[in-house]
């Protein structure tokens, strides 16, 4: 996201940084699991870092036999909040194992963008901070009964977006990355390791300026990166979350939801996630 006039500045250094070290410890895999609407169960996969919980938030269809391909699911840098948890029982009434991964600890989900630029630009400063944090979630997905650690990929939004884009270039366990509005200067750069990517870019975007997606592209072709770019007219930052439009107001933040834009990306991230998980 970004801030308007000065705060622009601001955000944008939020959204162009990367993360901090951390120490793993391996916790007891699921602590809670409730049942919810229709077939859909949720289980909350627990790691403990640095003396903070951090309460991933699983979801999956129990009737489904055998195990299931995993998708994570990363979260704008309002942190683990009912956005993403929808995101992710929508995955798991798609046949997944859908994780959202909980990067602040306790689920917390902040309430201005000035908290949210100082707990997500951790991750952006020090980058291997977040392939910590990220690995430790993925340790206990690996750990899940249902999960399929043959078949893995990830999406990001936003914040989440950019990290999903370094997690996808930092290891090969991925068969497929979806960046759905995400930062793409993202301080690690691009590696063929056969992961494929899809980025889903909103062409009004004013935290992704045309020089940003031009570097992007040349950076992927240069590295023989297997890649589709699609760009939604008239779309702003965040256009996928329904609630983007009201906080934008709220912050005096260019965000806003594009339901046209939401609706056609979420069928592109379909198609390639049961294209690269099949």
């Amino acid at each position: 996201m970004k801030l308007p006039i000065l705060t622009i500045a601001l955000s944008l250094s939020l959204f162009a940084i990367a993360c901090k070290e951390k120490t793993a410890t391996k916790k007891e895999n699921t602590v809670n699991t409730e049942k919810v609407s229709g077939n859909i169960k949720t289980e909350e996969l627990k790691t403990e870092i640095n003396g903070v919980t951090h309460r991933s938030f699983a979801a999956y269809n129990p009737d489904i036999e055998g195990k299931l391909p995993v998708v994570f699911v990363l979260p704008e840098w309002w942190g683990l909040n009912d956005y993403v948890k929808n995101r992710v029982k929508q995955l798991a009434d798609l046949g997944y194992y859908a994780v959202g991964v909980d990067y602040y600890g306790d689920q917390k989900v902040v309430e201005t963008p000035e908290e949210a630029q100082q707990l997500s630009s951790h991750f952006y400063n020090i980058r291997v901070d977040a392939r910590r944090m990220f690995d430790a979630a993925k340790h206990q997905v690996i750990l899940a009964e249902k999960s399929d650690y043959n078949r893995m990929a990830i999406i990001g939004y936003c914040f989440g977006g950019a990290q999903a884009l370094n997690m996808g270039r930092l290891s090969s366990d991925f068969k497929g990355v979806v960046s759905f509005h995400g930062n793409l200067q993202t301080g690690i750069r691009a590696k063929n390791n056969k992961v494929k990517y899809l980025v889903l870019n909103g062409a009004a975007d004013n935290f992704v300026p045309k020089e940003e997606i031009v570097a992007f592209k040349k950076e992927m072709d240069s590295a023989k990166i297997d890649y589709k770019f699609i760009d939604y007219p008239n779309a702003l930052h965040a256009f996928t979350n329904p609630d983007a439009t009201a906080t934008g107001k709220k912050f005096n933040l260019p965000i806003a939801y594009n339901k046209e834009a939401d609706e056609k990306s979420w069928q592109e991230m379909k198609t390639f996630l049961a294209e690269v998980l099949k």
